[in-house]
């Protein structure tokens, strides 16, 4: 059984994104958070194994430090949004679900990123249109297409960076 944490702000759709998932046995929730804080405190406790992540939540926190920080717990995610990022960004999520989607949509994206996770050659002859897996070789968009996107660097790469700027 696949555990999933949902992290959703709006309410009506994380409680109708959990229906859908657990509308099938191999699949079932563990938590629905609205904010990043939420997401770690489910992720330190419950050890999801997969992550459906909303890209625009509550107070300020977005899908992309959320999946960065779930990322430190090993967590892969899946995104959920209105609109994809118009770019591939697979060290941060296994693809987008596009919204609106139907209950088949959301069982065929667990059922793909369950497959890229387990590494298994995936053979789904349907792929939901509303859906956009990452594969990890695909080439980033160049860096002036790509908005700023802060990043909290690891004490571990400070140290490496100085290290590095102070030898030379």
């Amino acid at each position: 059984m696949l555990k999933i944490l949902i992290v959703e702000d709006d309410s009506q759709l994380a409680s109708m994104l959990k229906y859908l998932v657990e509308d099938n046995p191999r699949y079932r929730v563990v938590g629905v958070a609205e904010d990043l804080a939420g997401a770690l405190e489910i992720a330190e406790g419950d050890s999801p194994d997969l992550a459906l992540v909303d890209l625009h939540l509550a107070r300020g926190s977005t899908g992309f430090s959320v999946a960065v920080r779930l990322n430190d717990y090993d967590i892969p995610c899946l995104f959920v949004s209105g609109k994809a990022p118009s770019f591939a960004m697979p060290d941060l999520a296994l693809g987008c679900l596009m919204k609106p989607f139907t209950g088949e949509d959301v069982h065929r994206a667990l059922a793909m990123a369950e497959d890229m996770m387990r590494g298994r050659e995936t053979l789904r002859p349907k792929v939901p249109a509303n859906l956009r897996m990452y594969e990890a070789h695909e080439e980033s968009a160049p860096l002036e297409q790509i908005a700023f996107v802060p990043q909290r660097r690891s004490l571990k790469r400070r140290l490496e960076q100085w290290i590095i700027g102070t030898s030379h």
